[in-house]
């Protein structure tokens, strides 16, 4: 395995447009639109590994390695790569641009069709399960039946939990970090004076400043500035400023920027305006502001779809999105008896401290992805005989479904026995039609709940490439192979 700080080296955006239009939840269409997206690492035969990146607010497709030329590597390198926490060397790692951005996936800066000019404000109103349900259109495409995981922080953490219930039966583990199941009041508070500050410059134009030489760049500044100071806490901002004053001994006693605080924001808002769209910025915001996953008021009942296990993370400084409101969750999601662990990132960086304290992400994420289950990995597109079949119907099964164990079941799914490729030609010895004659009765299996560790040991020890999955009831509900777990164990 390559050393844990590896990165995964030079990567690329990839495109894809959708060849249907896109149906929101407020009932407007996008015509056919594009989705920017990178991947890392390789997709398993099964294609049971893959994880899906959800990003921030501004953030965007290239989440890890160097694009050709870059200064920096993608914004979650310190997760993603060969031996880290989303070690590529197990996972298929995928990460897409949402819907209403501006870097790469159609939003208000991209061309409308029906006019050939920037949608601006003709750009409809979009929500979080908008752009999950576009995430789950690139996921159609790279024809994948269920993600291993999804993961994101911040605004991604609402798409995390919008995934686990809009599409419950393909995700089969859930992390949210420093995220909510609703906006709150203060965060709509400040969304809004973000999104005056932008409306207000008069170089905003009603939207329409695509093809002027002037862009609303003062207003997206400001509101950037103010954005910035949720993202911090007060105590990383006392360690990192201080009451230090910029270049001087003392004060001016006028309204320039005195303090380095001053110097800090204003220097985020101006370089911000050169790599995002003020109209992109308008339309995130106000999706954010939407988002309440409560069905008449209850927490619980919103989040009574959700069947994977679930690792909520929150950080102690973020007075953004609390400890207090992330602890409702889990209050929530034990209610519903998910299967969910619950973590505090102790860090003094504020909100923005999951983009940065990567000792303590890398220790939470791996914990929690190395207890994997077999429910999983297992398919559930299994192949079973019943009892009172023949031995050409298993031999004709195994040839077409290319198996090489199948399970027998009787008339209520239970198993009784199984049949392998080597117990047909033990049939051609002994001359007969009859699966009793020369089924295996003393059969191995294992249940869904199982630790992979425990399994792999079980079909190590019994030199077998296999195992059924049974439920309590002893019927058969999936299988599992070496294949399954080779990608996330070191299965010899």
């Amino acid at each position: 395995m390559l050393s844990p700080g590896k990165s995964i080296g030079i990567v690329e955006t990839k495109y894809i447009t959708l060849d249907e239009d896109l149906v929101l939840e407020t009932g407007n269409v996008i015509k056919k639109p594009t989705i920017a997206y990178e991947t890392y690492g390789t997709l398993n035969d099964q294609k049971s590994n893959a994880i899906l990146i959800c990003h921030a607010l501004t953030g965007d497709a290239h989440a890890a390695g160097w694009h050709e030329g870059a200064k920096k590597p993608g914004w979650w390198n310190i997760i993603v790569g060969p031996g880290k926490p989303l070690d590529t060397n197990k996972y298929y790692v995928i990460c897409s641009n949402v819907l209403g951005s501006c870097k790469g996936t159609t939003g208000p800066a991209s061309i409308n069709p029906e006019t050939g000019k920037e949608y601006g404000l003709k750009f409809p109103i979009i929500t979080i399960q908008d752009m999950v349900n576009t995430e789950k259109k690139l996921i159609d495409y790279l024809e994948i039946p269920q993600l291993y995981a999804v993961i994101g922080g911040s605004m991604g953490g609402m798409q995390v939990l919008q995934w686990t219930i809009s599409y419950p039966e393909m995700i089969r583990n859930a992390i949210m970090i420093a995220s909510g199941a609703f906006s709150t009041p203060q965060q709509i508070a400040f969304n809004a004076v973000e999104r005056r500050s932008v409306i207000e410059d008069p170089n905003w134009n009603n939207g329409e400043y695509y093809d002027k030489e002037k862009k609303p760049e003062q207003g997206l500044s400001v509101a950037r500035m103010i954005g910035h100071i949720t993202y911090l806490s007060n105590e990383s901002m006392y360690e990192k400023f201080g009451r230090r004053l910029q270049d001087k001994n003392s004060f001016s006693y006028d309204f320039s920027n005195e303090f380095q605080v001053e110097s800090y924001l204003e220097h985020q808002g101006f370089t911000f305006t050169k790599k995002f769209d003020a109209n992109s910025y308008l339309y995130l915001t106000k999706a954010l502001d939407y988002f309440d996953i409560r069905k008449n008021n209850s927490l619980e009942d919103g989040l009574k779809p959700i069947k994977s296990r679930m690792l909520i993370m929150s950080i102690t400084s973020d007075w953004l999105y609390t400890h207090e409101h992330m602890e409702e969750i889990v209050l929530a999601l034990r209610a519903n008896n998910v299967d969910v662990v619950y973590s505090r990132l102790n860090s003094e960086y504020g909100h923005d401290a999951f983009l940065i304290e990567n000792g303590q992400m890398n220790y939470i994420i791996s914990n929690f992805l190395s207890k994997a289950t077999v429910k999983d990995v297992m398919s559930t597109n299994v192949v079973t005989l019943q009892e009172n079949q023949d031995i050409k119907k298993a031999a004709e099964l195994m040839l077409t479904k290319n198996k090489t164990h199948v399970p027998i079941v009787n008339s209520k799914n239970e198993i009784i026995g199984i049949i392998t490729a080597w117990d047909l030609s033990k049939a051609i010895a002994k001359n007969t039609d009859n699966i009793e004659d020369i089924m295996t009765r003393d059969v191995l299996t294992c249940y869904e709940d199982d630790s992979i560790d425990d399994v792999a040991r079980k079909m190590e020890e019994h030199r077998i490439s296999g195992l059924p999955v049974i439920n309590e009831k002893n019927q058969v509900i999936g299988s599992i192979s070496s294949t399954h777990l080779s990608n996330l164990l070191d299965f010899q």
